[in-house]
């Protein structure tokens, strides 16, 4: 009599690790069957979560019907697919011991007032219970993923394989916006070098970038940027006072004076003693040197204003 209650006793967790087997043999078809995801619903859901488990499941519970106007849900979802996909390439024995699996808010509504949930997307991964693969923690619920670093697929795999059997093999796909960019903007710069080459490679070019190079640097811009001065003083004022302060508009007026300056002596010496009619050049030599007197004049007024001590003047 006390046979048959030892047998039965002795085979119960024989019987208990046949159905775990048959249950985690069905959770694997409909894996196969979903492209790597598992759709569930009331039964899947239980089955996926078993008390006796000795795999893990990662779930996405979401809203995918338009009439539900989820943006994060749809945004998602093409990532969680990737990565999905991206376990079906690890090998048998450790792809067996998870599962991906998504639950659609219209498809199994019990499942989601069943765990309280009332927003959407959510996953959750749920260790296992049993076996190798059981957290050395000995944690038993489930982990929420954290969208703190948005929806990409890339983050995800991350967070995931750290409690995956081994490391989902996600590699991001190669982005051929950004190379086709990088080549059209090579091809354009080649093309663009061939017709200006002849003006880079002339010395007027040159001569001209270091002459306005020259008036900018000695009007005082390098001073203006490394103090960080404004660009005008209260009610328009554009003349700062005292040696030890500059305004940006002041640089910009004293490298005008500047350059009106050297462009007269230039026109001087190199333009003038080359005109064929005496009338024409003693036209520009006066031209020129009241252009010379005038911009001296101005100089040295925004000099005075500089240092209100200085007692000589021209014209102003």
């Amino acid at each position: 009599m006390l046979l048959l209650p030892l047998l039965a006793l002795i085979s119960l967790p024989l019987a208990l690790a046949l159905s775990n087997d048959q249950t985690q043999e069905q959770l694997v078809k409909l894996a196969e069957a979903g492209n790597g995801i598992i759709k569930v619903d009331d039964r899947t859901f239980d089955l996926l979560t078993a008390p006796k488990r000795d795999w893990s499941v990662t779930i996405v519970f979401t809203a995918l019907d338009p009439r539900r106007k989820c943006g994060p849900c749809k945004e998602f979802q093409p990532s969680y697919n990737t990565v999905a996909k991206a376990w079906t390439k690890v090998p048998t024995t450790e792809r067996n011991k998870h599962f991906f699996a998504i639950v659609d808010f219209d498809e199994s509504m019990t499942v989601f007032q069943k765990l309280g949930l009332q927003s959407a997307p959510v996953v959750h991964v749920y260790p296992a219970l049993e076996g190798p693969h059981k957290p050395a923690s000995g944690r038993t619920s489930h982990i929420t993923y954290d969208f703190g670093n948005g929806y990409d697929a890339e983050p995800l795999a991350e967070q995931l394989s750290q409690h995956t059997p081994v490391p989902i093999p996600y590699s991001p796909p190669i982005d051929w916006t950004k190379y086709g960019t990088f080549l059209g903007i090579a091809l354009i710069a080649v093309t663009t070098l061939r017709f200006i080459s002849p003006v880079l490679k002339s010395r007027w070019t040159w001569a001209i970038i270091t002459i306005l190079t020259t008036l900018i640097m000695t009007s005082g811009y390098m001073f203006t940027r490394i103090r960080g001065v404004p660009y005008s003083g209260g009610g328009g004022q554009w003349i700062a006072g005292g040696y030890q302060n500059q305004y940006g508009q002041e640089t910009q007026v004293i490298a005008m004076i500047y350059g009106l300056l050297g462009s007269a002596f230039l026109m001087l010496t190199m333009v003038t003693p080359y005109q064929t009619s005496p009338g024409r050049q003693k036209a520009q030599i006066w031209l020129w040197n009241i252009v010379i007197f005038i911009m001296f004049s101005v100089l040295i007024s925004i000099f005075r204003v500089k240092n209100r001590g200085y007692p000589f003047k021209l014209l102003l």
